[in-house]
């Protein structure tokens, strides 16, 4: 069974740093990516990297979010960061075959 594990959330003030990384189980040359959920919000991109680097992100995150990939590991910096980006964070591994794998989710909080 393929898992993504992730790891790097936390609680940070306003203005604060936090970097998340997910490592999957398998290598794969599907897209990997980062979503959140916020309470009561549904679950949204925040910032998605394909196996040659390419990338894309939410307008929200521009200049301050950088996703970067090595192999099968995903990393998600982000800079700058507001109390709006309080949600929990999911890892994503994209799939040909069926439904998309996904992370267990880590919170990541931020402080006024």
């Amino acid at each position: 069974q393929v898992q993504l594990v992730e790891s790097g959330g936390g609680l940070v003030q306003a203005g604060g740093s936090l970097r998340l990384s997910c490592t999957a189980s398998i290598f794969s040359p599907n897209n990997m990516g980062w979503y959140r959920q916020a309470p009561g919000k549904q679950r949204e991109l925040v910032a998605v990297i394909t196996s040659r680097g390419g990338t894309a992100y939410a307008n929200s995150v521009k200049g301050r979010f950088t996703i970067s990939r090595d192999n099968n590991t995903v990393y998600l910096q982000m800079n700058s960061l507001k109390p709006e980006d309080t949600a929990i964070y999911y890892c994503n591994l994209g799939r040909n075959d069926g439904p998309d794998y996904w992370g267990q989710g880590t919170q990541v909080t931020v402080s006024s």
